[in-house]
């Protein structure tokens, strides 16, 4: 018998940058990755894009935040917002 307290899922965490926040509880983060090429063993660079979910608006395009795997809200959102690390905001304005 296997108790579901004991058996923990882990979920897909990423960190990127917001590069739009113009929809509706909605950002695109952008996630880059290095990887290491299998035959030439350069370093490279991986980039894309994630639809999330941000319920209550807080990102800003700019910000580095927090995303993680979970239900699909709709066609392309799978992420949702875990939090903001770095904020972008400026009061120099």
């Amino acid at each position: 018998m296997i108790h579901e307290d004991t058996m923990t899922k882990k979920k897909l965490l990423l960190q990127g940058e917001v590069v739009s926040a113009k929809m509706e509880k909605t950002i695109v983060v952008k996630v880059v990755r290095t990887i290491k090429h299998p035959r030439f063993h350069k370093i490279l660079k991986k980039t894309k894009k994630y639809y999330a979910h941000d319920e209550k608006n807080l990102a800003q395009e700019g910000d580095v935040v927090e995303i993680y795997q979970g239900r699909p809200q709709s066609k392309m959102k799978r992420m949702y917002l875990s939090r903001i690390v770095n904020s972008s905001t400026n009061n120099n304005v």
